[in-house]
């Protein structure tokens, strides 16, 4: 499955549109992680367990996306873009959503 996040695909040409796919997780980080991240965030630097647990999200939000376009029968998604908000203190949820098109060349 193709994925961009431009709106063509160089040597293929859009012949449908079938719909808007999204993907989404909402995930938090065990809290022994929490506590060395507010401790981080006393010196400064990376929360290298938050990046960790948001590249996870975003790979895991991906997948669902490229279901979503499967289960519509798509060659591709379009357009692709990320969205991020914080449900609760600990835990946020990463949005992926795109346009699912068919292709021919």
């Amino acid at each position: 499955m193709i994925y961009t996040t431009t709106e063509s695909i160089p040597g293929w040409e859009v012949s449908e549109i079938v719909g808007v796919v999204t993907g989404n997780v909402v995930q938090t980080k065990h809290v022994g992680k929490d506590i060395m991240a507010g401790l981080k965030s006393l010196v400064g630097g990376e929360i290298s367990g938050y990046t960790e647990m948001l590249t996870e999200a975003r790979q895991t939000a991906i997948k669902r996306l490229v279901a979503a376009a499967l289960d519509l029968n798509a060659d591709a998604v379009i357009g692709l873009r990320f969205t991020t908000s914080s449900i609760m203190s600990n835990a946020s949820e990463i949005l992926v959503y795109g346009t699912a098109v068919k292709l021919k060349r």
